[in-house]
């Protein structure tokens, strides 16, 4: 049995937020450099330029790469063989506090979905955890904007309507969603499960980096030419680069069921995974 302190969990994901909310991904950065070689249009290849000036200029100033610094998400993956001495949700919580507190990071988290009162620190988070064999823990701190968050769909489909039904529901939402989530985007897909566990799936695809493998990489490759191929472009200003990638997952489901869900991230798709 391994046993961590609070204290440290609480450490690591203050320098997780801020380094997820001031510094791109790399594979993001990448992607972005390699849609910006391959545009076409004028406009949008200026708009990528401004991108990626924009994230070079958040890591050397330190700065927040948007002025949405979202409601954050914490995936915790732990081992069978970890225990956390004091409170795993508070120590998440607390990192967060500070993190945002030291980052100069705005708040943007209400105490009630009706009242609307903003409870000052960017608290609570959203907290995932899944356990695993082992005495080892990986944390993944992913602040999520609001404008790309909004643009996500779910659908309980027939299970009749396969692989293509899959599809048309997924260039469905990038229609819908135009230049609202500030592309060009990460495109998260999750088919399965059942209502709860699709958009999870989808949040959770997310948080792959561009380029590792996933389930379905073909499906995914085919998603992608046909994203683009809708023209709404950087910031939904026309152009060749409507996503820089798309990552699905998947899991079981019912027989009588189909369930698909789509997570947009925006061109500052912002995660940091640290392990303790």
């Amino acid at each position: 049995m391994r046993t961590i302190n609070s204290k440290d969990i609480t450490e690591a994901v203050k320098k997780a937020a801020i380094e997820a909310n001031t510094l791109l991904p790399t594979d993001i950065y990448q992607a972005l450099q390699e849609a910006y070689a391959k545009e076409q249009l004028p406009r949008a290849k200026h708009i990528l330029e401004v991108l990626l000036e924009n994230a070079d200029l958040a890591r050397q100033e330190g700065l927040a790469l948007c002025q949405d610094t979202g409601l954050v998400v914490v995936n915790i993956t732990f081992g069978q063989e970890v225990h956390v001495e004091g409170s795993l949700e508070e120590a998440v919580n607390e990192g967060i506090r500070r993190g945002y507190r030291e980052g100069h990071f705005r708040a943007s988290v209400v105490r009630h979905p009706f009242r609307r009162e903003n409870t000052g620190d960017n608290t609570p988070c959203v907290i995932h955890t899944e356990l695993v064999p082992g005495d080892g823990m990986q944390l993944t701190v992913f602040p999520k904007g609001a404008g790309s968050e909004n643009m996500g769909r779910v659908a309980m489909l027939k299970p009749g309507a396969g692989e293509q039904g899959i599809i048309d529901f997924v260039i469905e939402a990038i229609e819908m969603a135009g230049g609202s989530p500030c592309p060009p985007l990460v495109v998260g897909v999750g088919v399965g499960g059942n209502l709860e566990v699709a958009p999870y799936l989808a949040k959770k695809a997310l948080m792959r980096p561009l380029g590792k493998p996933g389930p379905h990489p073909e499906l995914e490759h085919k998603l992608l030419e046909l994203i683009n191929r809708t023209g709404i472009g950087p910031q939904g200003l026309g152009g060749n680069t409507t996503a820089l990638g798309v990552n699905l997952e998947v899991h079981p489901t019912h027989i009588a069921s189909l369930p698909v869900a789509v997570n947009l991230g925006c061109h500052s798709t912002r995660r940091c995974t640290v392990e303790l």
